[in-house]
């Protein structure tokens, strides 16, 4: 049943960011909720198909991204942080500032009830006190990473002088954690880390600044994810960071299952191979479009999985490096290889491959969007963590007993050797175990009913407290 609630969802152009957006603007539409997806024209081109028997409630609104006095520093159509290297990050932020103006005008014509905003967008934070339009800052990461992250002293608003952390300040809890905690970053990611947070870039913001504004001006937050995973740290963000405002867990966000039918000749032989494989048996390897891997590290993985003899289904995006699809992989490694695993280039049909009884355990970045993707069907992980919140999270999960992450040296390299070792832990000899502890995580992690009731609440508050009800 349709309200006449309107909620307006400003997300970061980066897919980790744009697609929970995305999910969370598909069940808010569910409720009957009138909803407006800010973005650019080619990242709306690129979400899925909003089902037909919500169209009239979720609008897509599409903003052309600005460009920039020298087309070098962002090409025209890079929209997204999946277009770009890393180093051009900076010119997308500079980019998608310049939206500060098109939301402001869309916001006073639309008068929402809500707006629900990323990090980034610090911005929206002035629009929605200047047109007293209540804010939540729904955050893509765990609560876990982003209370570890997310110093009070800069974020809070007490008027405490704001000095930047150590990196050696990365590599053990928080001195406001008040609860026992495995997170910490490894030393040779810490000063990355740290300039990713405090330093200022081409767009002059740093992006604790930017978490502040946000923090600062927001109403409520809502976090994808739930308390039987991380409720101390939920608890811990509302005490130390969000100052006492509401804290929601929306639950997963779990997408729907997807059709089976219409498949094209690669996935049919895809599936025909998993078909014949022996249950659990089969490793899932994905590092996702946003994980920019070295010729030497994709190399030392492909080893590695060779090595470790256990089957396997490699979904691998062709990186920049690589003259053609074959060039990413060393020489020999699929015929080596041949009948005992697949690599598949571009597009994957990841959630069904990761629903099939075949596969036993997935090797991956530990991404929150990828660790809640895996977990709803209880694999084994095995995590290679590299940027952002992925170490907070693979600690998290080795303390829980559901991933075993692969060693690195002190400067953060592994090898084949490393990738073997830890791929025969998880999947053969501490794989009963781990799998013991994935399916109880499941329980969770793939329970559509509890996590639909964690978004029920959510969208009762919604209701209640919109800025029709000020």
């Amino acid at each position: 049943m349709a309200t006449n609630l309107h909620v307006v969802m400003v997300p970061w152009l980066a897919f980790g960011h744009l697609i929970p957006f995305f999910q969370l603007s598909l069940q808010l539409a569910k409720a009957g909720i009138r909803v407006s997806f800010i973005s650019t024209p080619g990242n709306i081109k690129r979400l899925p198909k909003v089902p037909p028997n919500i169209a009239a409630l979720l609008h897509l609104v599409a903003f052309p991204l600005p460009s920039l006095e020298n087309d070098q520093l962002l090409p025209q159509g890079c929209e997204a942080t999946v277009d770009i290297p890393f180093e051009k990050i900076q010119y997308l932020k500079l980019a998608y500032d310049l939206l500060r103006h098109p939301v402001k005008q869309f916001v006073v014509e639309q008068k929402p009830d809500w707006i629900l905003a990323d990090a980034i967008p610090h911005w929206v934070a002035e629009i929605a006190q200047e047109h007293h339009v209540p804010l939540i800052h729904f955050s893509v990461f765990s609560a876990a990473s982003y209370s570890f992250v997310l110093n009070p002293r800069y974020v809070g608003g007490d008027g405490q002088e704001k000095v930047r952390p150590s990196p050696e300040s990365l590599t053990s809890p928080p001195d406001w954690f008040d609860i026992p905690s495995p997170l910490a970053y490894p030393k040779f990611l810490a000063a990355g880390r740290i300039e990713g947070i405090y330093g200022t870039d081409a767009s002059g913001i740093p992006a604790i600044e930017r978490v502040a504004k946000i923090v600062q001006a927001s109403k409520a937050f809502a976090f994808r994810t739930c308390p039987e995973y991380e409720a101390e740290y939920l608890s811990l963000f509302q005490k130390k960071i969000g100052n006492g405002k509401p804290v929601f867990p929306i639950g997963f966000l779990l997408p729907e299952k997807p059709e089976t039918e219409g498949r094209g000749a690669t996935e049919t032989e895809i599936f025909e191979w998993l078909d014949v494989q022996k249950a659990n048996s089969v490793v899932f390897v994905g590092f996702g479009s946003e994980c920019k891997l070295s010729k030497e590290q994709v190399h030392e993985i492909a080893y590695g999985v060779e090595l470790s003899g256990l089957p396997f289904l490699w979904a691998l995006r062709k990186p920049d490096w690589a003259v053609t699809e074959l060039d990413a992989l060393p020489c020999g490694f699929r015929e080596r290889t041949q009948g005992r695993g697949i690599v598949l280039f571009g597009w994957a049909p990841q959630l069904e491959i990761l629903g099939h009884p075949s596969i036993g355990g997935s090797l991956f970045h530990s991404g929150w969007g990828s660790i809640i993707e895996t977990l709803q069907f209880g694999h084994t992980l095995v995590v290679l963590p590299f940027v952002i919140d992925q170490p907070l999270n693979a600690r998290l999960l080795v303390d829980k007993g559901l991933a075993v992450e692969i060693e690195r040296s002190e400067d953060g390299s592994f090898s084949r050797d490393d990738i073997a070792k830890a791929l025969k832990l998880a999947m053969v000899s501490e794989g009963e175990k781990l799998r013991i502890r994935a399916r109880e995580a499941a329980q969770v992690f793939g329970n559509r009913d509890l996590q639909d009731g964690y978004l029920n609440s959510f969208v009762e508050y919604l209701k209640k407290n919109g800025a029709a009800n000020q």
